[in-house]
């Protein structure tokens, strides 16, 4: 029997009650009224004595922050702002573009003009120039080659990782601005 994948559910947990360890909390009400500074087996009492439950909010706060509300419509609320703050992320993808010595001036065009695609997409551009066998003994020509396809890209961006060597590569990053 084939197991279906299933999308990990984002979590949210707080202490709650009893899970709560420090002497004194401050407690907020409900309605968002504060109940002041208070010991916490009494906070928990409270809590209790009302339906409810003590969740720890705020716990690097001095004394922490707990609130009296319901435990399951709390971490339901949390969960869905979590989603929302998830939604609005910008994603910035790295796109590939790979060069070689012997690269003709119309390709490099080509390539110059898919690197401006990706930059004006928001994406960030990585260029590679793989240097073999012989090409390792001219490595100047080979950065001339990369600042060459640098200029040719119209597109407003930065350049985060200016060309450098490692191995028998030449890498660049540009990002847009």
């Amino acid at each position: 029997m084939l197991k279906r994948y299933t999308k990990p559910q984002p979590s949210y947990s707080a202490r709650i009650n009893e899970q709560i360890r420090v002497p004194e909390v401050r407690v907020i009400d409900v309605d968002g009224a504060q109940l002041g500074v208070m010991p916490t087996v009494e906070a928990v009492a409270k809590a209790k004595e009302r339906g409810l439950d003590l969740v720890e909010v705020s716990p690097k706060a001095s004394p922490p922050v707990a609130k009296l509300v319901n435990y399951d419509k709390f971490r339901y609320q949390q969960i869905k702002l979590l989603q929302q703050q998830k939604k609005h992320q910008k994603k910035i993808d790295v796109k590939g573009i790979r060069l070689s010595i012997r690269t003709g001036p119309h390709d490099l065009e080509f390539k110059a003009k898919r690197a401006d695609e990706f930059l004006k997409s928001g994406d960030k551009v990585k260029i590679d120039m793989m240097l073999r066998g012989r090409e390792r003994a001219n490595v100047a020509f080979a950065f001339e080659q990369v600042r060459k396809f640098l200029t040719m890209i119209t597109v407003p961006h930065v350049v985060e990782v200016p060309p450098k060597k490692m191995g028998n590569m030449i890498n660049a990053f540009l990002a847009p601005k």
